[in-house]
């Protein structure tokens, strides 16, 4: 019974708060936080959560209970005129404690027991058994729904580390031992659920399996993970799993889940030949399509008009140097297990680049620099190179070789704040465009182990915090989150279904202007040190682009779109007439094409599947009078117009990033 009781336990911990709605065609969850809580204690006391999951290898979900009026639980009912839409307002591991607890609390007598965390939506269990099925989690499952209806107590008790480690021993769990060694904190805390089944955890739990709602739980799929993240370690099978308070919430997760299916980049890629990652050149690695290729062109060129704006000088470096290069700055000593084996060339070690950093030091290092220069601001779209785990690989959010948007800024002490906040403008700028006006605010400060004085991170860091409080930002403080050579900036953005993805970072470097011994000419005319800031704003082209095609499932904005406007024949007697119209389109700028050979409506519909705006339909009439007929993806039939009018609206929409 030991997975299904440890399931049991990861479930009555690992309750999920944020809002879902109910299956709607229009609405989708505005924002999705499932936390499943670990049993890894170490993890749990940190956290002050714990799962109740192992108890039943799948029990790790089952403990989602129903929660009472002073759990923070909101229920908000909107009435639309076509249909009543249930709008949950699902509760988190922090906002309410007893679903925390519901989330947290041996089918296969040989399995052992490690781990199982809370994650953003639920949680998983670690356990080292036999290759496990979708036909097993079903087996699991029920047994999990009976340990529910047994109403079982969980009940909590600290012992001794001895008192701990010779339990373990007893029930010979060397996985337990590991994380046990791993506590730092005494007394050791153990649940027990009955006089069944007991572990290390550090809770909190419900107070009994009956406190959770069978129908709130589902184990969703199971796959293989490393102990540890170790690819050296056992093979285990990881089974997911999700819990809620009631049933109307485990649906509406659903309901969150199939659209966020619907939205796969890495499907809708495919689907709309955007891009592919081709297995004959490895893993890791983007190919970019004609047609995502268009939209990454629209992105730089946008990025490249705005950082002129805003005074930066555009930069092209090179994708290799010497390892000499990577030493100085200390990425070969702190980095070298994500950088790529070094290349000899003609008795030389060259080393392909993980960072753009170290070049634009280089250019800056090139010539005497006055403080009457600063600031200096340098921007690259500059590809790098970072050595990832295949099985750690996803789509384009986790590659091998990428484009990041990075730029540096050198400057004074006393220009940082006016810098930071320049960069917050242009951040702004830059993701409003592409729809992204919500975000997550977070500004770490010294860890520590640091590098630079008190002075000099005191004064960084006030800076940071003033430039938000002008920006008008809300934050939230990370004390201690701070790289060791500097305080940073870190944005999430919010997409359509309420997640929130890290793009955006500004991050003040005490340490590479050191390393590399750069200075400036002060009005006294001696050397000192500048301050370097790093940042990005998308990140990088590859997982923004991921983002984006998500964010709009695959239906991009008339300006962005890679076409703009497909043309379309009744018949093929109009279809020179079409490729006058196309080539006119293409004169005014418009991504256009022609598209034939089909009947009409399965050229619509062929059109419609692969997202295209605007469809200018060509019959006799038009051919005669000189006009189209406009129909709109969103918008419908839009009526004849003539073809000037036509490319005028498009170039009008696109200008203004307006719909047609």
């Amino acid at each position: 019974m030991t997975i299904l009781h440890r399931m049991a336990m990861a479930a009555s911990n690992s309750f999920l708060s944020t809002p879902l709605l109910r299956p709607s065609v229009s609405q989708f969850p505005r924002r999705l936080v499932s936390i499943r809580t670990s049993c890894d204690p170490a993890n749990m006391k940190k956290k002050k959560m714990h799962t109740a999951a192992s108890s039943a290898i799948a029990t790790e979900s089952s403990e989602s209970a129903t929660l009472s009026q002073d759990d923070n639980v909101k229920t908000k009912r909107t009435t639309t005129q076509n249909e009543k839409t249930d709008k949950l307002i699902l509760p988190t591991n922090e906002s309410s404690e007893k679903l925390l607890r519901v989330r947290h609390t041996k089918l296969y007598p040989d399995a052992k027991v490690t781990i199982g965390p809370w994650i953003e939506n639920g949680f998983y269990y670690d356990f080292d058994v036999e290759p496990l099925t979708d036909k097993d989690l079903k087996r699991i499952k029920k047994e999990m729904d009976r340990i529910i209806a047994r109403n079982l107590p969980l009940v909590r008790e600290e012992v001794s580390r001895d008192e701990a480690q010779r339990r373990i021993m007893a029930i010979n769990e060397p996985y337990k031992m590991e994380i046990l060694e791993n506590i730092k904190e005494d007394p050791i805390t153990i649940y027990h659920i009955g006089n069944e089944w007991w572990d290390l955890c550090a809770g909190p739990h419900v107070e009994s399996t009956g406190n959770i709602n069978k129908k709130a739980v589902e184990l969703e799929s199971v796959a293989g993970a490393y102990w540890r993240g170790d690819e050296k370690k056992p093979m285990l099978q990881r089974i997911y799993g999700t819990a809620w308070e009631d049933e109307d919430q485990l649906k509406a997760y659903i309901h969150f889940k199939e659209e966020a299916k619907r939205r796969d980049h890495r499907r809708l890629g495919q689907d709309l030949d955007l891009f592919s990652i081709q297995e004959e050149a490895g893993g890791g690695l983007v190919f970019w399509h004609p047609k995502g290729a268009i939209v990454r062109h629209i992105i730089e060129d946008s990025w490249k008009k705005i950082h002129i704006e805003h005074g930066y000088d555009l930069l092209y470096t090179p994708h290799v140097a010497r390892a000499d290069l990577w030493k100085i700055s200390g990425h070969l000593d702190f980095y070298r297990e994500n950088m790529y084996d070094q290349m000899n060339i003609e008795d030389e070690l060259y080393q392909l680049r993980p960072m753009n950093c170290p070049y634009h030091i280089l250019v800056y290092k090139r010539k005497r620099n006055s403080y009457r220069e600063f600031p200096i601001r340098v921007a690259e779209l500059g590809t790098v190179y970072r050595y990832e785990l295949s099985g750690s690989l996803h789509g384009l959010f986790r590659v091998r070789g990428f484009t990041q948007d990075d730029a540096h800024i050198f400057c004074l002490e006393d220009q940082i704040k006016d810098e930071i906040r320049g960069v917050l403008d242009l951040t702004e700028e830059i993701l409003l465009q592409f729809g992204f006006s919500k975000y997550e605010v977070n500004l770490s400060t010294r860890p520590e182990k640091a590098v630079g004085g008190d002075d000099i991170w005191e004064k960084a860091t006030s800076a940071l915090r003033d430039a938000l409080d002008d920006k008008g930002w809300s934050y939230e403080l990370d004390e201690g989150g701070g790289a060791f050579y500097g305080p940073k900036i870190d944005l999430k953005i919010e997409d359509a279904l309420g997640r929130k993805w890290q793009c955006s970072t500004i991050q003040v470097d005490f340490n590479l202007p050191q390393r590399f011994d750069i200075t400036y000419v002060d009005s006294n005319s001696e050397k000192k040190r500048p301050i370097m800031i790093h940042r990005a704003v998308l990140g990088s082209l590859e997982r923004f682009f991921g983002v984006l095609i998500e964010h709009y499932a695959g239906d991009f904005p008339l300006w962005l779109s890679p076409i703009q406007a497909r043309v379309l024949p009744v018949t093929d007697t109009q279809l020179e007439y079409c490729n006058m119209v196309t080539n006119k389109l293409k004169a005014n700028g418009i991504r256009a094409e022609v598209c034939h050979g089909e009947r009409l409506p399965k050229l619509i519909r062929n059109g419609e599947k692969q997202r295209i705006p605007l469809m200018a339909v060509v019959g006799p009439k038009e051919v005669e009078m000189q006009t189209v007929t406009v129909r709109s993806r969103f918008g419908g039939e839009l009526g004849t117009m003539t073809i000037d009018d036509f490319a005028s609206r498009i170039k009008s929409a696109t200008l203004n990033r307006t719909s047609f």
